[in-house]
């Protein structure tokens, strides 16, 4: 399956079940999560949420607290590095890793 597929079979309901299987270890019916099932949860809620959420309302959000003078504190990194979508092949304003060469 690919992203698309995946975020259109999403729906709330089903995210907020993932969501507590995440935090509970365990299904509805009680039946314990696997590693592979709890990661891939997890990737379901953080794409989904990054889809349909504002970044304050997303899994994981810190807010940062703003200084006397009203600037953002650690503001200069809300540059949308390429990490952050790992599925484009360069979105805009991506800062580009260094790439280095093994020495052998």
């Amino acid at each position: 399956m690919d992203k698309k597929t995946i975020l259109a079979s999403l729906t709330p309901e089903v995210v907020d079940k993932f969501r507590m299987a995440i935090e509970l270890g365990k299904w509805p019916d009680g039946r314990k999560l696997s590693a592979e099932q709890r990661e891939t949860c997890m990737q379901a809620v953080m794409v989904w949420e990054h889809e349909h959420l504002p970044p304050a309302e997303r899994t994981g959000y810190i807010h940062k607290p703003v200084k006397d003078d009203g600037s953002v504190v650690g503001a200069e990194c809300d540059v949308e590095h390429e990490h952050h979508y790992p599925n484009m092949p360069n979105p805009k304003g991506a800062v580009q890793p260094v790439k280095f060469r093994n020495k052998q």
